[in-house]
């Protein structure tokens, strides 16, 4: 209290306050009608002190509040500043705010398909399109004094987090840089190399939640609390939990109770009714349940698009309304403002009254497949409390803002594009982190539902771990060897790579690496010690072992090798209408070959497989499957037992012709047993080496020894040891300038094929430069030859979605449909120069797995790019493509980037590329496609 205080320290709290409200951060505070948290303070005070900042805290804690403080010291300073976000739902949204907070006149949107008032002060902008500003030198830089990049920890996605490292490492020493992140377990190490690269940056990391977090598992009716207070106020797992989990573990079999296991009866009923509580609740039961217990809004993770729409069906069959009258009313009035400009014929396409029914009772998915309109609608009635039950991919945990008192996990695995995996703390933080909406809720909660195998002790793993390590993702592209060597020389931009944040990691990890090294050198020491034997040289008989283990294994390969090349040069003599009987696999059995599948010269059109992989049938099983073999699943040579004449009229797509073909299939030829294949004698039986081996080993002086396998056993743990050791002082080696040689060989390729003489870009090198994008390359290629030259508007629109289209998952049952004449020749021609650029990338040791070089074309999006710019309707394209209209409007507008990129960098004399790219944007920017976009 003040009256507390003497005379002398009044006197200074005064002047203290004074101080405080003659800056910048004083008149931003009122702007506000909260106060602001001690991190946000202390992030702005560094702000006004010209430092950067890196600001690390929970989703939902407030961090946009110190870029909206770089905001407002730029327009008082009069200077510019560019608001980056990683996707452009976040841009969009960002532009609404801050044009609300400031004036529309003041603030602008820059975004790959948007361009609102880009000469404002402050604009807001995809990242990319702040790293292409950096590369074209754009005039908007000028007066640039400050740069946040909002959701910075995008860094390290695999595919675009290169992105964030050019920009902090290109933006000039002038800008003032504010990093905004999810909670990392490195920040400091993050921080670290901000400091390196960008001047003095002021680390500011926050773990506080401002709204707490309390998380429960559902099983059956009843929540459980996931922890309950332990000794020392310590949070343990809760014991209920831990005890139906073991229950459920050590569930006895009936043949255990008939050996005199018999439990006593009250024992019985005890066990049955803790079970009756131990079943996983559907999904209408979990809303209505959290609904009683008042903990909507909910958002639902369920890591699946379909699972999404299934369970907003399943709650409208359930008969689920959680809206009263006046909020359907409220509900139908928003929707229908922000659909008027989509045609009633499209409306019906998108399932829009299916849709509408679901908001209208309250309930709605979200999911990268919905159309960007609709999405955007469930998105602003969510944050109104229209809509209080949302089924969600994991996408919408990316910072988009649509806090939840209440966020369900249905299970703790997810399919990560290979394989099921389980999420990591890391990504339970993040989805978590939507629970407890600030000044709205006292807490937030997770609910995890009980699944058979459920563990309380591994959620209690992740919801108690906070490790979100930021690992670089950082790799030198094509397009970015041309533009650092135009502005600064090879030299120079050597030694700009090696600033970046991937080799800042790199080189810190070598120390331990080191330390290692080390360690092993002491340990060879002492096994050196523990093999010698009195009888002469083990090292020498011990190198005799392994040679003798090593020639036995190659000669089971080369066997092994051999017998491949059999089955493959089997499978080539097949052809349509040969059954035969497939070896192994899960498609074992009868099978009728629809198509030999021969890689050469992919007459078959089909995608995704390449030459190496040897021929890939494609069979009607039996069974009435159609698959596309592959040569695992025919370990010995196979051969046709029979004929049959496949039908014209037979349709893979169609069930009832795949059932009749089946049907002839089995009448034909169920009746015959292949012959068993002979196993060849051992090629080790006659070998001379093994027997010059083996000789050696019986006449060496340490075959007699009594003691020999003992001393073989710590000889095979010194060689192992010695091994293990080479590898890591490769790795050492390898990881030290590991960018800069990465960028080294990408350059001399680019030497090889005239893009750059020297420090020296040459006019093919300069045509790169305006091409970003993963097929750099592959593009520049097709301009340079001409592959694109006299196609329709149309036709390149098809040629140009093999640049950026990526099946989902991989589907070899079907080859694509791809337009007929020009625009087939211009593909097939496309995926000729992929070809030739991927024998060029092995030559000069560029690997796709290290992330660097080009894929392989994928034609999948082609006929439905053609049909669209064609100006055919959506219902006729979307059910071609068999895509939902999420997925078609983002791969348009995908297109339609790399479209204005080729309209950029092609000839303007005597070319029509140019001119018809332009013409493509404009027959692919319409409908769906064009309302979709937020300006």
């Amino acid at each position: 209290m003040t009256e507390d205080l003497s005379p002398a320290e009044r006197y200074a709290a005064s002047r203290k306050r004074a101080a405080e409200q003659a800056t910048a951060l004083a008149t931003f505070r009122e702007m506000y009608d909260f106060g602001l948290d001690p991190f946000q303070i202390e992030a702005c005070q560094a702000l006004e002190a010209g430092k950067g900042v890196l600001v690390a805290a929970p989703t939902g804690s407030g961090k946009t509040i110190v870029g909206e403080f770089a905001v407002h010291l730029a327009l008082l300073q009069g200077e510019k500043c560019f608001y980056t976000t990683p996707i452009k739902a976040l841009s969009n949204q960002k532009y609404q705010d801050l044009a609300k907070r400031y004036g529309s006149d003041k603030v602008g949107l820059l975004t790959g398909d948007n361009s609102v008032n880009s000469d404002a002060p402050i604009v807001v902008m995809t990242t990319e399109v702040l790293r292409n500003m950096l590369y074209a030198g754009s005039r908007s830089l000028l007066g640039l004094g400050y740069v946040v990049m909002d959701e910075v920890h995008y860094l390290s996605d695999r595919f675009r987090g290169a992105v964030w490292e050019e920009v902090i490492i290109h933006l000039q020493e002038s800008v003032t840089l504010v990093s905004l992140s999810a909670t990392v377990s490195n920040a400091e190490e993050f921080g670290d190399w901000l400091d390196t690269v960008r001047g003095d940056t002021e680390v500011i990391v926050s773990e506080h939640r401002p709204v707490p977090l309390f998380q429960h598992v559902l099983a059956g009716r009843r929540m459980y609390d996931l922890f309950e207070e332990g000794e020392g106020h310590k949070k343990a797992v809760n014991p209920d939990l831990t005890r139906m989990a073991r229950m459920e573990a050590s569930r006895p079999s009936f043949q255990d109770r008939r050996r005199g296991r018999a439990m006593r009866e009250a024992d019985r009923e005890r066990e049955r009714r803790q079970r009756s509580r131990m079943w996983t609740p559907g999904r209408p039961e979990v809303i209505d349940r959290l609904d009683s217990e008042g903990l909507l809004p909910a958002i639902t993770f369920i890591f699946s698009r379909a699972a999404c729409e299934a369970a907003v069906q399943q709650c409208l069959y359930a008969g689920l309304r959680l809206n009263d009258d006046e909020a359907r009313a409220r509900v139908r009035e928003i929707v229908e403002e922000r659909t008027a400009s989509i045609p009633d014929e499209d409306l019906h396409v998108l399932g829009y009254y299916e849709w509408l029914e679901g908001l209208e009772r309250g309930i709605a998915a979200h999911h990268a497949g919905m159309l960007p309109t609709f999405k955007e609608v469930v998105e602003e009635l969510f944050v109104k409390g229209l809509v209080k039950a949302v089924f969600a991919t994991e996408t919408l945990a990316l910072g988009i803002n649509m806090p939840a008192r209440s966020v369900v996990l249905e299970k703790l695995v997810k399919w990560n594009g290979e394989q099921h995996a389980d999420i990591t703390p890391g990504e339970y933080t993040q989805l978590t982190g939507r629970a407890g909406r600030r000044g709205i809720d006292v807490e937030g909660h997770a609910v995890v539902l009980w699944q058979r195998g459920f563990s309380p002790e591994h959620l209690a793993g992740l919801a108690g771990t906070r490790t979100y390590p930021l690992r670089s993702s950082f790799k030198p592209s094509y397009n970015m060897a041309v533009n650092l060597v135009e502005q600064f020389g090879r030299h120079r931009s050597r030694e700009l790579l090696e600033t970046s944040f991937a080799q800042f990691q790199a080189d810190k990890s070598v120390v331990g690496i080191s330390r290692q090294v080390q360690k092993n050198e002491e340990g060879l020491e002492g096994y050196k010690e523990s093999m010698t034997c009195h009888l002469g040289n083990f090292d020498e008989y011990a190198r005799l072992r392994r040679e003798l283990k090593d020639r036995e294994t190659d000669l089971a390969k080369q066997g092994a090798a051999q017998r491949r090349a059999q089955a493959a040069a089997a499978l080539e003599k097949l052809k349509p209408g040969d059954v035969i009987h497939v070896p192994t696999g899960k498609f074992a059995g009868l099978a009728l070959v629809l198509d030999p599948g021969l890689p050469g010269g992919r007459s078959n059109g089909h995608r995704g497989f390449e030459s190496h992989d040897g021929p890939r049938p494609l069979v009607l099983t039996a069974e009435r499957q159609v698959k596309r073999l592959a040569s695992i699943d025919f370990p010995v040579p196979v051969e046709a037992l029979e004929r049959m004449r496949i039908p014209k009229s037979f349709n893979a797509r169609s069930p009832q012709s795949r059932r009749d073909l089946a049907s002839a299939l089995r009448t034909k030829a169920g009746h015959i047993v292949p012959d068993r294949h002979k196993k060849s004698r051992s090629a080790a039986a006659d070998d001379r080496e093994i027997i010059r081996l083996r000789a050696e080993l019986r006449a060496h002086p340490c075959h007699g020894c009594s003691e020999r396998e003992d001393h073989a056993r710590w000889a095979e743990r010194y060689h192992r040891l010695k091994r293990d050791t080479a590898q890591l002082e490769r790795r050492i080696e390898g990881r030290t300038n590991t960018i800069a040689r990465t960028f080294d060989r990408i350059v001399k390729l680019l030497t090889e094929m005239d893009y750059l003489r020297g420090d020296e870009v040459t006019e093919h090198g300069k045509r790169l430069a305006r091409l970003y994008g993963e097929l750099d390359l592959l593009a520049s290629e097709c301009l340079r030859d001409g592959v694109w030259e006299g196609l329709d508007p149309a036709e390149l629109a098809a040629c140009v979605s093999a640049l950026v289209f990526e099946a989902r998952a991989a589907d070899d049952a079907l080859a694509p449909k791809l337009p007929s004449g020009r625009a087939k020749a211009a593909l097939g021609e496309m995926v000729r120069i992929w070809g030739r650029l991927d024998a060029l990338e092995e030559d000069f040791r560029i690997s796709q797995t290290e992330g660097v070089g080009q894929r392989e074309p994928d034609l999948g999006f082609a006929w439905a790019a053609y049909e669209w710019a064609s100006g055919k309707g959506l219902d006729e394209v979307l059910r071609e493509a068999e895509m939902p209209a999420g997925d078609f409007v983002r791969w348009c507008k995908q297109v339609i980037d790399v479209l204005g990129q080729i309209a950029a960098a092609a000839p303007r004399e005597g070319s029509t590329v140019a001119k018809n790219a332009r013409k493509a944007v404009d027959g692919l920017l319409r409908g769906v496609v064009a309302y979709s976009s937020v300006g």
